[in-house]
Formats: structure tokens, C-alpha cells, sequence
């Protein structure tokens, strides 16, 4: 069943995504050469607990770690370790709090120093179908319409979307209906309307879109060993268009 927030809901869901918006801009601002993800999930549990949030990936379903660190070929849930990272990596930090009864979560696929073209164009290409599936977040849309359009810039650009893992609602609970795929035809699925509160969150593939778990139950990789990169905003369906309520903003 799809909850539609209150206007008070919705500014709760704020809060909370405008602190992972604010961790994971400093997360992003730590990423060099020789810097470890162990390091990084450290530092947002730390900076969670200081702003009294509950880091909202540990201990869910029995992951262990706070954030999930993917690198180069890894797509969603990779288990930060002590690998240092190197130049012309890219490292997708994938990070959830809960505060005040409600939950934030955002990704955003970061550079480490200076990268190939291929992955310039992977990670700009996937924050741009991100924005244009955003675009399509509109009372009386469908479901699908995000899914096409974020399909649709995706493959356009020569890239894969992986369809193992989807979007989400989000509220009160981090993964609520309706689930949002990355690919669809057009004017399907659920309605949209005002009150909605959804994550989106293209995970796309350099080549192939197939993915596989690794014998650790979480970590998902392409399985043809091409780069994968991530980007994750949460959104409110509002009658004045979708609202990207974990777009920093500077407003706490």
C-alpha cells in the first residue's frame, strides 16, 4: 500500500535526508588516493551519532555496516573494508539515517582523482537519468514514467540498466511501496500523486546489466567486471512538481 505524507510528514522526511545530504557531502570531500572505505563508514556513523541520528543500513536485515561503499565494478552494497583507493577508481557511497521517526536516504558515485572518459561519462550519465527520472515525479504521472525516462537516457548513451535492484518508498519504514524500477514502458504502473515520498536511484552498468551476490549475501557486482555507478535522491510528488528533499540545501 502507498502512504501519502502529510505536508508535516514530508518536512520530517526533509530532515532526515537533509542530514545524509550533509554526511555524504563530507564523506565525498574525503575520497582521495590511498583514503579506505572502512575509514569513510566510520566517519558517518560518527557524524550520524552526532547529529542524533540512528544510521538507518546497520543491523537492517543483518548488514553490518553503516554505509555501503561500491567500487569500480561493485553496483549496490558493498561492505566498506581497509583496500585502499586509488586514482581513477570510483566509489558509489550509498548512506540512510533515521531521525525523528523517519527515514533519509541518498547515494552519490564520487571520483577518485582523475578518471578514464568511460567513467566520466558512466557517472554522468547515471546522475542525469537520475534528474530525468525526478522530472517525470508528477500528480496523475505513472509509476513507470520515472522508470522510462531514467531507461531512456541510460541506453540512449551506450550504458546498461541493471533491473536486479530497484527504488523504493520511503517514510516512516526505509523501504516502502511502490517499488520503482530503473526500466519500463511509459503509463504503467501507479498513479503518482501529491504526498508521494519515493527514492530513486539509478544503479547502471558500463556494459551488461546482469549482476551477481557475492558469497557474503550483500555485495552485488556486474558480472561481466565492467564499472557500475549509483545516484540516489529522495523525492516528494508535490502539485507543484517533484521536491528533491535530499538535495542539500543548507536550511539545517
Amino acid at each position: 500500500m502507498v502512504i501519502i505524507k502529510s505536508p508535516k510528514e514530508i518536512e520530517k522526511i526533509r530532515r532526515s535526508n537533509q542530514i545524509v545530504a550533509q554526511i555524504l557531502k563530507i564523506l565525498g570531500s574525503e575520497i582521495r588516493p590511498g583514503i579506505h572505505t572502512f575509514y569513510l563508514n566510520d566517519l558517518s556513523e560518527k557524524l550520524a551519532v552526532e547529529r542524533n541520528a540512528v544510521p538507518a543500513f546497520k543491523g537492517y536485515r543483518g548488514y553490518p555496516f553503516a554505509l555501503c561503499a561500491s567500487v569500480n565494478s561493485v553496483v549496490v552494497h558493498g561492505f566498506p573494508n581497509k583496500t585502499p583507493l586509488k586514482e581513477g577508481d570510483i566509489v558509489s557511497l550509498d548512506f540512510g539515517i533515521l531521525f525523528n521517526g523517519y527515514y533519509g536516504d541518498a547515494a552519490t558515485t564520487v571520483a577518485v582523482g582523475r578518471l578514464s572518459e568511460s567513467a566520466r561519462n558512466l557517472t554522468e550519465v547515471t546522475r542525469e537519468s537520475l534528474y530525468k527520472g525526478i522530472d517525470k515525479a508528477l500528480p496523475d504521472g505513472r509509476l513507470s514514467d520515472i522508470s522510462h525516462a531514467i531507461q531512456s537516457h541510460v541506453e540512449s548513451n551506450g550504458f546498461s540498466v541493471v533491473r536486479k535492484f530497484v527504488g523504493h518508498g520511503i517514510g516512516s519504514k526505509l523501504h516502502e511501496d511502490p517499488q520503482i524500477p530503473n526500466f519500463g514502458k511509459p503509463g504503467t504502473g501507479v498513479r503518482l500523486k501529491a504526498g508521494m515520498t519515493l527514492a530513486i536511484e539509478p544503479m547502471v552498468n558500463e556494459k551488461g546489466y546482469e549482476v551477481e551476490i557475492l558469497e557474503d549475501g550483500w555485495t552485488a557486482v556486474t558480472k561481466d567486471g565492467s564499472l557500475s555507478a549509483h545516484f540516489e535522491h529522495t523525492i516528494a510528488v508535490t502539485e507543484n512538481g517533484p521536491a528533491v528533499l535530499s538535495q542539500l540545501d543548507g536550511s539545517i
